[in-house]
């Protein structure tokens, strides 16, 4: 039952992510970016947000598949898909790294 209650709640932790990912690739909503984040007043105005919804975006997705491979891996017991999660986590973070850069060059 307590496996079930955290299935749950990873699952909905994934929609969740989802949901904000779907709104950073059509530019809505909040802006969940740390460069603009981060920007005083006068450079949120000049930014050009698009590269960064885009960004977070794909952050928000790859997340919501770490909860979804989680939450599958609650329900299955496997072993394996605990090394699957471990390397979307890693490619998230070096995504973010590899994409910051970028965007900061494509600026200049």
């Amino acid at each position: 039952m307590v496996k079930m209650i955290g299935a749950i709640v990873l699952g909905a932790i994934a929609i969740v992510c989802f949901v904000i990912s779907i709104l950073q690739f059509n530019e809505k909503g909040f802006l969940f970016n740390n460069a603009y984040i981060g920007a005083s007043k006068q450079e949120k105005e000049t930014m050009d947000k698009k590269p960064h919804y885009k960004q977070s975006g794909i952050v928000f997705a790859l997340i919501g598949i770490i909860f979804l491979i989680n939450t599958v891996e609650i329900i299955m017991q496997t072993k394996w898909l605990f090394y699957l999660g471990t390397a979307v986590e890693i490619s998230v973070v070096v995504y973010a790294i590899v994409s910051s850069i970028a965007i900061e060059k494509q600026k200049k």
